[in-house]
């Protein structure tokens, strides 16, 4: 046993089942006439249930010796737990005083909301962008993605190396799924890294700055109303 399998069966058993806007506002009435704060919690909670879904099935697909395709979600799931990283960034700032907080808003509508393909009416902020900035908490991120990349893209290692070998001797080239030869060690320890560095970010940092945020709001109430027609 890895541990992989318990640790993604409690993970599915705390999942949140619905969100009451009633007891937000009960909450703290004043933080919650806001919709930044609901749009974080809204994020927090979908990016658990996505990155639990991506990562259980890269799991299932790993234990049945599908190295790529497990690979290529794990790729998404770091892209998905770095949502949440740069929302608590984003949210630190506020705090700090760095990042306005009707800009602020408007970002979390973005990563909550935002489209390519224009479906919704908000952009949504660039993905490497949002890595940069996990790279900055966690350094190695990029890396990690960037070779993570290399597998899902259809370029020399997708394609030559994954599936072929060459005998230079005899001019021979060798057509097999090499996946789980040059991958298949890695992925416990990808899939542990994904699931401390979400926990960490969902437990601990989201939950503190999230209070600090409701705490702040209230504080600069008076100067958030007279500034939200005219944010910068």
């Amino acid at each position: 046993m890895d541990g992989i399998e318990q640790a993604l069966g409690e993970w599915k058993q705390s999942l949140l089942s619905k969100i009451k806007l009633a007891a937000l506002y009960s909450r703290s009435p004043a933080a919650h006439k806001w919709k930044a704060p609901f749009r974080s919690l809204m994020l927090r909670e979908s990016v658990a249930w996505r990155a639990h879904d991506l990562l259980f099935q890269a799991h299932t697909l790993h234990n049945t010796g599908h190295t790529l395709g497990s690979r290529i979600l794990i790729r998404s799931a770091i892209e998905t737990i770095a949502l949440l990283i740069y929302l608590n960034q984003l949210t630190k700032s506020v705090l700090a005083g760095t990042e306005n907080f009707h800009l602020f808003s408007q970002k979390t509508s973005r990563l909550l909301l935002g489209s390519k393909d224009k479906s919704t009416k908000h952009e949504s902020i660039n993905v490497l962008t949002v890595l940069k900035k996990a790279d900055e908490k966690y350094p190695g991120v990029m890396d990690m993605y960037a070779n993570l990349s290399e597998s899902a893209h259809p370029n020399f290692e997708g394609i030559c190396f994954g599936y072929s070998r060459v005998d230079h001797e005899n001019h021979t080239t060798t057509f097999s799924n090499n996946w789980v030869a040059m991958y298949g060690e890695r992925h416990v320890p990808l899939m542990r890294l994904c699931i401390l560095t979400f926990s960490s970010e969902y437990n601990d940092e989201w939950s503190n700055q999230f209070e600090n945020l409701e705490k702040w709001i209230v504080a600069n109430d008076a100067r958030l109303e007279a500034t939200k027609d005219d944010p910068l």
